[in-house]
């Protein structure tokens, strides 16, 4: 089955806004193991509408268009499929119907511009949208189904996973016959990660792949068929044993992810104290329904003076070492662990840039601590050459990682490569 993908709208063409939704249909396929094999963007012109979908049908089996579901006049989605296989726009009553009793049931008006969504192509199969107004359809043109969908992240997932997946098992046979397994790791080039798995004899229906979204590196083992599904624990394990203390977690999209897979319902609680990555640390894990079970509380102590009247940290530390340095993140992380006497505290300072740095520390100069009942571990790590905000995701992820060392009562403090410690 060749699955391609079109996203419409003039935000995403112009880069407006990031487009999301692709890159989560393509993962969600992915892990079904069916690999996107072209993707394109257009802009709302009825035109270049038109002759994307002409075109590309003559080449794709099956085609998710993206976008332009909406009542405005620049949702043109329907109205070019409709001109693309030279038919007309047919109302829907049963949608005309839903549009009304949705907004009934939310006590709202119904502008007149919604009933534009009941308008379908002719020959359109409508695909329920349970979550909202966007009406769903597919359409056989040329050689490819194209299966509409609404440009509203949450509705495109429901739809993907409730409508999409379903027709595409049933009209091709997709199966799940395919799996998947994952390791993130931080610290470590992509180019080296590949150099120390290239030793590995992949068997048939078995690939490797790498994916970069910092500041981690994910490794992916796809494997595909009954054979090399019963194969991937092998392959797994010489690919964990190969990358050793490399990974930070398994089957977790992000350190957060896995942070708060370990203290969930654990009984541990966590507060942090962040200078440099400004609640990163604490937000990431609030993202995670349940993070109330083990997150005391997470502090922004940006300036000396909250350091010193909200932490309690002694400002002759400051005066003597600076606040960048391990004997001040020191003792914030003491300082806010005290405050509720929670099993863990992080703290961070550092100089996230562009300006501030100095010879000694200069711009990248990152302090990081873990206090806990027993006792404190701290590192300056060095991250020169980075913008703002990997410094501040690259040092969150190193706090991360010392936490879950712990947690694992592994060694908390090891070497990265791509991470110096200062004095290295």
């Amino acid at each position: 089955m060749k699955l391609e993908m079109i996203c419409t709208g003039e935000e995403v063409l112009s880069g407006q806004i990031i487009d999301t939704n692709a890159a989560w249909v393509a993962n969600t396929m992915m892990e079904l193991g069916i690999e996107m094999q072209y993707r394109v963007t257009v802009g709302d012109r009825l035109d270049d509408l038109i002759n994307v979908f002409q075109e590309r049908s003559m080449h794709a089996d099956v085609i998710i268009v993206n976008g332009g579901l909406g009542p405005t006049s620049d949702d043109m989605s329907a109205l070019a499929m409709a001109k693309a296989k030279g038919e007309e726009l047919v109302e829907n009553v049963q949608w005309r119907e839903h549009l009304q009793d949705w907004f009934a049931r939310n006590n709202r008006v119904m502008p007149k511009s919604n009933l534009k969504q009941a308008w379908l192509p002719a020959s359109a199969v409508m695909v329920d949208n349970p979550v909202g107004t966007a009406c769903g359809f597919r359409v056989k043109l040329n050689n490819a189904w194209l299966f509409f969908t609404p440009g509203v992240p949450h509705e495109l997932k429901h739809m993907i996973r409730e409508q999409f997946i379903p027709f595409i098992r049933q009209e091709f046979g997709v199966q799940d016959i395919s799996a998947l397994e994952k390791f993130l790791t931080i610290g470590y080039g992509e180019s080296s990660l590949a150099d120390t798995l290239s030793s590995i004899a992949l068997p048939a229906g078995i690939e490797l792949g790498y994916r970069s979204s910092m500041p981690h590196i994910e490794i992916k083992i796809f494997a595909r068929g009954e054979k090399a599904i019963r194969q991937l624990p092998d392959i797994t394990k010489q690919v964990r044993a190969l990358l050793g203390s490399a990974v930070v977690a398994e089957n977790r999209p992000t350190l957060a992810a896995e942070i708060h897979h370990r203290l969930y319902q654990s009984g541990f609680s966590l507060s942090v104290a962040e200078s440099c990555t400004g609640g990163m640390i604490t937000s990431q894990l609030i993202d995670f329904p349940g993070s109330s079970s083990y997150l005391h509380h997470g502090l922004v102590t940006y300036s000396n003076e909250s350091k010193v009247n909200v932490l309690g940290v002694n400002p002759q530390i400051l005066d003597d070492h600076g606040a960048v340095s391990v004997q001040t993140v020191e003792a914030m992380a003491q300082g806010v662990r005290a405050i509720l006497d929670s099993d863990f505290a992080l703290a961070t300072s550092g100089i996230a840039g562009p300006d501030g740095g100095s010879d000694d520390k200069p711009v990248g100069t990152v302090a990081i601590a873990l206090a806990t009942k027993e006792g404190v571990y701290s590192q300056m790590i060095k991250l020169p050459r980075r913008s703002r905000q990997l410094v501040r995701s690259l040092s969150a992820a190193v706090a991360y990682d010392m936490l879950r060392r712990e947690l694992l009562g592994e060694e908390v403090i090891v070497d990265y490569p791509s991470i110096p410690r200062c004095g290295e």
